[in-house]
């Protein structure tokens, strides 16, 4: 405003108004610096993971609850699809890769791979990539496609190579409990202890502890194991599906010659078919585990390997508490307690239903 404007009309300044002379500083902060903090990534991971949290303890159903996405980890991230977005039919091509490629990893888990081998293919086979296509071509988004099809091909190739070593070094542990069996035993050469001699290295027992109880881990361990028993058949038949089909390409390759047309296109059904059922059987492998609640298989295995060491701890210590002390005749309220005991266990480890919220008529 000039002057003029702010005057009223005796000519003096108006309140809420004052005049600023030339050179005179008229502009000033009023709100204090930023906190970087609060900007951070850690900070802002931590708040993701809070809120996740939250928003978790609302969900009945574990298969719908929400997740944090791992930055760094060997998945790769989904894009989300807005409304009326014109790159859509882009991005859910895009996102239908990478979904494979997540599929993939969780069949590698499965398989046995390392968590080091698979993350050098990704960045080797995708990150590397990613950034030397740029650096050629600019950004073209239609060539991600094109480079995770080609990590995905390695993986499965790694993956097939793990099995069939796996599936060799059964035969040769299976072949070499076999030879070192003994044909005869002969248990009835025991000698007995004279009751004088038992009776002198008889001595004092000291106070027995309680019997070891295993921890939560440990209870859960049964449960794991069905889903990972689960996992390893699963990924059994799709290598028998995909030892199917590579003998139809085989085949489709050496049919050659103009009598062998009608093979060719037999074939050519046959191994479309095969390809369809092994893509349907990856996408439940992935969703076994979500079943159960778990995000991925990775989450699932910490899970089951910390359930395995524990469940391992205590059978041990059990193991030496029976050694040192020995079993002694059960009463009535011990049987009882025990029976609880068992019945607890079993309520742990049953997987959870949801509540039925529908109206009932």
């Amino acid at each position: 405003r000039t002057k003029k404007e702010i005057l009223d009309e005796e000519g003096n300044i108006r309140k809420r108004c004052k005049v600023i002379h030339k050179g005179e500083v008229y502009e000033r902060q009023i709100f204090s610096i930023k906190d970087k903090h609060f900007k951070a990534e850690n900070f802002l991971d931590t708040v993701k993971q809070d809120y996740t949290n939250l928003i978790n303890q609302y969900v009945w159903d574990k298969s719908q609850r929400l997740e944090v996405f791992e930055r760094g980890g060997m998945y790769l991230a989904t894009k989300k699809i807005g409304k009326n977005n014109p790159k859509a039919t882009e991005i859910e091509a895009d996102n239908s890769k990478r979904t494979l490629w997540n599929q993939t990893v969780d069949r590698a888990i499965v398989t046995g791979v390392s968590k080091s081998e698979i993350m050098q293919i990704k960045k080797e086979r995708i990150t590397d990539k990613i950034v030397e296509s740029v650096w050629l071509y600019g950004n073209r988004p239609n060539l991600l496609s094109s480079i995770i099809g080609t990590a995905i091909a390695v993986l499965e190739l790694l993956i097939s190579k793990v099995f069939l070593k796996t599936l060799e070094l059964a035969d040769k542990v299976i072949s070499k409990e076999l030879e070192a069996r003994p044909e005869n035993t002969d248990f009835k050469e025991q000698k007995a202890v004279p009751e004088e001699s038992r009776k002198q290295t008889d001595t004092p027992k000291p106070a027995i502890p309680p019997r070891p109880q295993p921890s939560t881990e440990a209870v859960s361990y049964k449960h794991l194991c069905e889903i990972y028993q689960k996992l390893q058949e699963q990924n059994k038949a799709i290598f028998a599906l995909e030892k199917q089909r590579s003998d139809l390409e085989i085949e489709l390759s050496d049919s050659k010659g103009i009598f062998k047309a009608k093979r060719r296109s037999e074939l050519s059904t046959e191994i479309a078919g095969l390809e369809e059922r092994i893509a349907r059987m990856k996408v439940r492998l992935s969703h076994i585990v979500k079943e159960y609640g778990y995000p991925n298989v990775e989450a699932f295995y910490k899970a089951f390997h910390k359930a395995e060491t524990a469940y391992g701890d205590y059978q041990d210590s059990l193991k030496n508490w029976k050694q040192r002390y020995g079993e002694k005749p059960q009463s009535l309220h011990d049987r009882l307690k025990s029976k609880k005991q068992d019945i607890r266990e079993r309520e742990l480890t049953r997987p959870y239903s949801p509540p039925n919220r529908g109206r009932s008529r």
